[in-house]
């Protein structure tokens, strides 16, 4: 995932300065993500991970997404979160697919965020998804 992600912000921002960190868990990433943005000084991080199909695990997913939240909000800076679920997919080739298609769809948006914000707001409403399918925009 990590790769896809660098790849892309690569290619859409050649000179950005990425800094890579991992972590043995996913409820490491609260702490590593807080410390790449006050101790790095990063702008915005990903913080990229593959939960289990276990309840154990979706519960340990549940309780790191809610430390990310915590960490932006003690930093006020960004933290992407690109979480892509065992049982989201049917087969490997298919998890695969969407743990790389995610990690870069997710790049974009940091993209976006940092340099491009209006793009955001243009796209707003539109049902759009990091994975699968979009699912459209609401009807009125």
């Amino acid at each position: 995932m990590a790769s896809a992600a660098i790849k892309k912000l690569k290619e859409l921002s050649p000179n950005i300065k990425i800094i890579r960190k991992t972590v043995p868990g996913i409820k490491d990433l609260p702490v590593a993500c807080k410390k790449l943005l006050e101790e790095e000084n990063c702008d915005i991080v990903m913080a990229l991970g593959m939960p289990g199909k276990a309840e154990k695990d979706k519960v340990c997913a549940h309780e790191a997404s809610l430390g990310l939240m915590l960490a932006q909000l003690m930093t006020n800076k960004h933290i992407i979160e690109v979480f892509v679920h065992e049982d989201e997919a049917k087969d490997d080739k298919e998890l695969d697919w969407l743990a790389k298609r995610r990690a870069e769809e997710h790049a974009e948006n940091v993209y976006y965020l940092l340099f491009k914000p209006e793009y955001l707001t243009k796209m707003a409403g539109k049902g759009l998804r990091q994975g699968f399918e979009d699912a459209g925009p609401a009807r009125e």
